[in-house]
């Protein structure tokens, strides 16, 4: 039996679909288990007692990253315990590439990742690049013009649907990816003036300093701006560009067009 954790989300909702167009009949972990009807399991990572594993064989374990590091540390804790005290056979955990450690959200995908790898029971580690879809989102310009400070830096996005077409495919099958990492890069980089080029907008990079002042001042969560800024700042520092990935020996077809995607989330 297969479970995907985070099925409402927008990864693990592709995920899902993914397994059940493969006929596989996954359960679909989440709080809104009514959307999935018979596979819907009632699913709360702050609710140690919601986390029943009975027969579940592999465990699709979507990070629950939208926290502080405490939270998320502690909630795939109860996750990973409760897989070890139900037997489950192997986990599959969407992390973070590791050039993302320069990220404000990495410790606690590291943190997860030394967790299972000391576990009881098999996994297999997707080191996911950022999403071509959140490029674009952060890159949505106004009155024409992208002033998101991504500098002169590139950056290899993925689109969200090749790692939901990587993660089914490593679900269907975890006996071939046993107690593996992939690094899940994107294939291409492109930059903030690739972006500006293809929506026909003008690229004016603003400051760092001038972009958390207004995150700060747009009701985000204390948590949430300085894993924003720490997206743009590694971007411009030419951190997260490296298109060494696993990506294309995993999926069964070309990578998406991430510049296309990134301008479909940007257009204004």
């Amino acid at each position: 039996m297969l479970l995907v954790t985070g099925a409402s989300g927008q990864l693990g909702s592709l995920i899902h679909s993914r397994l059940v167009d493969l006929g596989l009949d996954p359960l679909a972990g989440t709080r809104e288990p009514t959307r999935f009807g018979a596979l819907g399991r009632a699913m709360d990572f702050d609710d140690e007692t919601s986390l029943d594993f009975t027969g579940v064989e592999t465990l699709v374990l979507i990070s629950a990253g939208y926290a502080e590091d405490d939270v998320v540390i502690a909630r795939h804790d109860r996750v990973i315990s409760a897989a070890e005290k139900f037997g489950v056979g192997h986990v599959i955990y969407t992390s973070l590439t590791v050039a993302g450690d320069h990220l404000a959200f990495a410790l606690a995908h590291r943190w997860t990742e030394r967790r299972l790898q000391e576990s009881t029971v098999s996994w297999t580690i997707l080191r996911n690049g950022l999403y071509a879809e959140l490029f674009g989102q952060l890159a949505i310009p106004a009155d024409g013009i992208i002033s998101a400070p991504f500098g002169d830096g590139s950056l290899a996005a993925v689109a969200r649907e090749d790692l939901a077409d990587v993660a089914a495919a490593v679900a269907s099958n975890p006996s071939l990816h046993q107690n593996a990492v992939y690094e899940l890069a994107g294939a291409q980089a492109i930059t903030a003036a690739d972006l500006a080029k293809e929506i026909g907008a003008v690229y004016e990079p603003g400051s760092l300093s001038a972009t958390r002042a207004s995150l700060d001042a747009g009701g985000l969560l204390p948590f949430q701006p300085p894993m924003l800024v720490s997206i743009f700042s590694a971007v411009a520092a030419g951190f997260l560009g490296s298109t060494q990935t696993d990506l294309e020996k995993l999926l069964s077809h070309e990578p998406r067009n991430i510049l296309a995607i990134a301008a479909k989330a940007a257009q204004w």
